[in-house]
């Protein structure tokens, strides 16, 4: 029985390409909590610390960066005729000559300080910290024996994710890693190609480059196919651009060239040292489920050992938090859904985490330059709108290539700092009511398609719509904007309506005097007081 055969009869019976290492894999596992199958999964728990947290904040920074033009840099800029490609020809030279593997060893991070964007990370409220460990550019940020190719060997020769982890522990706020190296494979098939056109046409870029050519170059000693793995067959359409996210869930239907096994295992050995090593509290798998899933076990392997540590290192506690993408109902059992760029239209009834960025997930100078970075009003409607639904919000923050934070990125981030500041009390370690908000707003909510991908299509909020919250026997009214002196009327709770209790008292946060209000039978009436101080983003009216 072929590969293919194996994975399409067997389906996910056997989760596994490599079905000895299955086998064997049970047998290595032996009696603990979690083995490397979904039914034994489905025994998680989200732990409490990462329900109450409702807010982290990402950087997203690593040696794509460095150019400052933007997402997918080291696949673009093999992509002849493409803006990154033309950008880079411009900037560094002809891929022939000048491949991603020399970006990287133009990235310095001279000017990083984990430990003063630590700070304000802290003020604008996040409750945990998120760094990218390596991108589908296939880089670790951290010390690795099983990857030569990582930041202290080349690039800055710093242990990013050691100084990330330093920094977010030492002012107590739980430390992710995103892990995204397992499609590398597919991926940099671009840096297989020449171009088809021009004085170079025919010249192969370096995707093809071995060990053995590096002598006299600064890379010598340094095997380029351990980074850019391209010594395969390219996928099926692997010259149209858009076939690899056809091809993402590693289909073989769709033509995905597979990886070998020890790609595989090489992946995961990397993973599981920078679990042991650096005892992230969450991780971010950049895949469909876990990485390399269906075709290859590692990725089970991975999560069971992750989960089974925890649980040792926390006195039977787990701890730990996993977070996937497209995930099915028996996955989200198992692990925390990731949607991407996107929020569920309803309370999700298991904690779930949007991921989004203010601007591109690498650095771009043009979003900058244009005055494209979301607002802070915009990410606090975010916020508020993923709470109330029983989600995280996960906020990418770019980095410059040098490691510094820009000017307007900082202004977004302290805009946020300031409302958190008065009204965080509504975010963290709260729950979902028994409806998620009133207003015009969510009539018009798009859905999602795929892994999310449906922010900012629906109808911007405005003071007509709420989000509610709960502590305890508090409810907490986030309304969408300044309600500008006009009396705020909340149908949900009427006197009459089933699950609303008797209202007492109403505050509104950041206000010490009294709050009128009247519940009526089928609406509850609030005056929001005329010498109040209103932030233009959001208000909040405690309701007890």
């Amino acid at each position: 029985m072929d590969r293919r055969t194996a994975i399409r009869i067997l389906g996910t019976a056997i989760p596994s390409l490599y079905l000895s290492k299955f086998v064997h894999g049970e047998e290595r596992w032996g009696k603990v909590p979690f083995n490397p199958q979904w039914s034994s999964l489905e025994n998680y728990e989200v732990p409490k610390w990462y329900r109450d947290a409702k807010f982290g904040i990402w950087a997203h920074w690593g040696p794509q960066c460095q150019p400052e033009r933007g997402d997918w840099y080291a696949r673009g800029m093999y992509e002849e005729g493409s803006d990154q490609y033309k950008y880079h020809v411009e900037k560094y030279g002809h891929p022939s000559t000048f491949g991603f593997k020399d970006v990287i060893n133009e990235w310095k991070a001279e000017q990083w300080d984990a430990e003063s964007l630590m700070d304000l990370y802290k003020r604008a409220g996040a409750q945990y910290f998120m760094a990218l460990a390596n991108h589908h550019d296939n880089l670790d940020l951290y010390k690795s024996s099983h990857h030569k190719w990582n930041s202290t060997n080349v690039g800055p020769k710093k242990d990013i994710i050691a100084g990330w982890e330093k920094a977010a522990k030492k002012r107590g706020l739980r430390f992710g890693v995103s892990v995204h190296a397992a499609h590398a494979w597919t991926w940099y098939e671009t840096a297989q190609r020449a171009d088809k056109d021009g004085p170079l046409k025919g010249v192969p870029y370096d995707g093809k480059l071995k060990k053995s050519d590096g002598t006299g170059t600064w890379w010598e000693g340094y095997d380029p196919q351990e980074l850019y793995a391209q010594d395969h067959p390219l996928s099926k359409g692997s010259e149209e651009g858009h076939t690899i996210h056809q091809q993402w869930h590693w289909d073989v239907d769709a033509g995905v060239n597979v990886p070998n096994e020890a790609y595989c295992a090489n992946f995961r050995d990397r993973t599981l040292e920078l679990i042991d090593n650096y005892s992230p509290d969450v991780i971010y798998f950049d895949d469909t489920a876990l990485p390399l899933w269906p075709i290859s076990n590692v990725g089970l392997d991975i999560a069971a050992h992750y989960y089974n540590r925890s649980m040792k290192r926390n006195k039977g506690n787990l701890e730990a938090v996993i977070t996937g993408k497209i995930l099915d109902e028996q996955q989200r059992k198992c692990m925390v859904w990731d949607i991407e760029r996107g929020q569920s239209n309803r309370i999700e009834p298991l904690p779930w985490q949007t991921c989004t960025c203010i601007g591109s997930w690498h650095y771009d100078k043009r979003i900058y330059d244009n005055n494209r970075y979301k607002t802070a009003k915009t990410v606090v409607h975010m916020l508020a709108d993923v709470v109330s639904k029983n989600g995280n919000l996960l906020l990418s923050v770019p980095l410059r290539g040098d490691g510094s934070l820009d000017d307007k990125a900082r202004k977004v981030v302290e805009g946020i700092a300031d409302w958190m500041e008065v009204n965080s009390e509504a975010i963290i370690g709260t729950r979902p009511w028994h409806t998620f908000g009133e207003g015009p707003a969510q009539k018009d909510a798009p859905e999602l398609k795929a892994q999310g991908f449906n922010e900012g299509k629906g109808k911007p909020y405005t003071n007509e719509d709420v989000r509610f919250t709960t502590k305890g026997n508090v409810l907490y009214a986030i309304v969408m904007g300044n309600p500008s002196g006009k009396s705020l009327s909340f149908e949900s709770l009427g006197a009459r309506q089933a699950q609303t209790k008797r209202v007492k008292k109403v505050n509104l946060l950041g206000y010490n005097g009294a709050v009128k209000f009247v519940q009526e039978a089928n609406r509850l009436v609030i005056e929001p007081p005329k010498e109040g101080t209103y932030n233009e983003t959001a208000v909040v009216f405690k309701i007890s």
